[in-house]
């Protein structure tokens, strides 16, 4: 039965859509940091919605679990298929086509499988702007970003991904296509569908395709890089920097000395932009689309108060292009210089801003008790509260032993999340990484809304099992 559905498969997407060969398949298999490394009895790459409708279709008769697949760039196994081999992947990368763009209306269509990158590219040789912006956007699909409502770095001015979705187009659990690729800023015509699927990593649908929000393209940018006494003045700082820039502000960053040198050891091009070290440090940035505005004054004028006041001890302001990207290169030089210093337990969290600086003070003081030379590597946009808590092991400790500790570590640094009412999850999604664990941090009532909600969209749990939605609580379903 399995086989005939895989040779049916096989015509509907022809020969350039489908890969079984282990060499071939194996990229497919494996989740990006190598925490998972799953089977797939084939990767399907339909080149169409009516494809992934069919695919999908005969699957559903058959009871085959899909496990949809975008640049497999996610961080908490999503994407990834389990052990047992008993599925496919459908992998959306052929379909990447730009349906069609409106600089007047600041939309932009795209299939599934389009580039982050791309769409930015596109967005930008039509005067327009598309902000989703991410260290993976060269390679990241915009299906996955939307599965997962991945953030960003600009996330403060322009909000999440769901934040910049106007429609979609999604094949349902039963193969039937749901076109709901509107352009409109208001609809109130009941349940607004669109939001079921952003976010939910697969388990309901397949998101084919998305009408996307475009917005004027900056015309003045100014960035600096500031050095502050500690993390309560990052706070005060960012209040500041929203009082006097308002909707200006695009992104505030935390980066920690630890981040920095990290990044200056192991990426090409990364150095420290003050002439001494400072334990803590922002980075910030001011743009406008106006041609009147000036973004740099503003800037200036925000810091020279933050240097009167003691809230920054240091800092410059980008004179340039280059030296704005030398800023933003230790940004991400942080994500990249992590792998080369051993293991690394990873944690994406966010808590109500007011108490960024509390999380900060206390899970380092934690984790450090736990386990002296621990290292704490905390960086992120924490002007919306959300902080990459990344721990590296100690100098000189062995990874494997180290990383075997994950889930003792995730206990003392969700603890604190969840008693500072913030969540587990900030951007990064649930996938298979948090899935069990979600179902001690989310009320009973908002477990059982959401495995009812699967269950009326996927009764036959074919769609991405195993991912955001426990089995636990389908089965506490089956005793009413």
């Amino acid at each position: 039965m399995a086989e005939q559905v895989l040779d049916r498969i096989k015509q509907v997407v022809g020969p350039n859509g489908w890969l079984e060969e282990p060499r071939d398949i194996e990229p497919y298999e494996v989740e990006t940091r190598g925490l998972y490394h799953g089977k797939t009895a084939l990767v399907v790459r339909p080149g169409s919605t009516e494809e992934v409708a069919t695919v999908v279709r005969l699957c559903a008769e058959a009871g085959l679990p899909i496990v949809p697949q975008g640049g497999n760039t996610g961080l908490c196994g999503g994407g990834v298929p389990d052990e047992d081999g008993r599925n496919i992947v459908l992998a959306l990368g052929r379909m990447n086509k730009v349906r069609s763009i409106d600089p007047a209306n600041f939309t932009i269509t795209v299939e599934a499988g389009v580039i982050l990158a791309d769409i930015q590219r596109i967005a930008a040789e039509h005067d327009r702007l598309f902000p989703l912006s991410l260290g993976a956007e060269g390679s990241c699909q915009i299906g996955g970003n939307l599965s997962t409502n991945a953030g960003g770095v600009q996330v403060l001015r322009y909000g999440n991904t769901r934040e910049l979705t106007l429609g979609l187009e999604v094949v349902l659990p039963d193969g039937r296509i749901w076109n709901g690729l509107r352009t409109l800023r208001k609809d109130n015509t009941g349940y607004d569908l669109k939001q079921l699927f952003v976010g939910a990593e697969g388990t309901l649908g397949i998101i084919t395709a998305a009408t996307l929000r475009l917005y004027p393209k900056p015309r003045a940018t100014a960035t600096a890089f500031v050095a502050l006494p500690d993390t309560d003045a990052v706070m005060s700082l960012f209040a500041q920097a929203r009082a006097a820039t308002g909707d200006q502000l695009t992104a505030f960053e935390l980066i920690p000395r630890i981040g920095l040198e990290m990044a200056m050891k192991h990426v090409n091009g990364v150095v420290d932009p003050l002439e001494q070290p400072y334990e803590t440090y922002a980075l910030i940035e001011v743009s406008t689309a106006s041609p009147h505005g000036d973004v740099g004054a503003t800037l200036e004028g925000l810091l020279a108060e933050a240097f009167e006041a003691g809230t920054v001890v240091d800092g410059t302001i980008a004179a340039s292009g280059a030296q704005r990207d030398a800023f933003w290169l230790i940004r991400e030089g942080m994500v990249e210089g992590q792998r080369f210093e051993g293991g690394s337990i990873k944690h994406d969290i966010a808590v109500p801003v007011a108490s960024v600086a509390e999380f900060l003070k206390t899970a380092t003081a934690a984790v450090t008790e736990r386990l002296p030379g621990i290292r704490p590597v905390a960086f992120g946009h924490c002007g919306d509260g959300n902080i990459h808590f990344n721990l590296s092991q100690p100098a000189g400790a062995d990874k494997d032993t180290f990383l075997a500790r994950w889930e003792e570590f995730n206990d003392i640094v969700h603890g604190i999340v969840a008693g500072l009412n913030g969540s587990i999850s900030a951007e990064h999604g649930i996938g298979r990484l948090k899935c069990q664990e979600l179902t001690h941090y989310k009320a009973p009532i908002e477990l059982e809304l959401m495995a009812r909600v699967k269950q009326a969209l996927d009764p036959k749990h074919i769609m991405n099992p195993g991912k955001v939605v426990a089995e636990a609580a389908f089965n506490a379903l089956k005793g009413e």
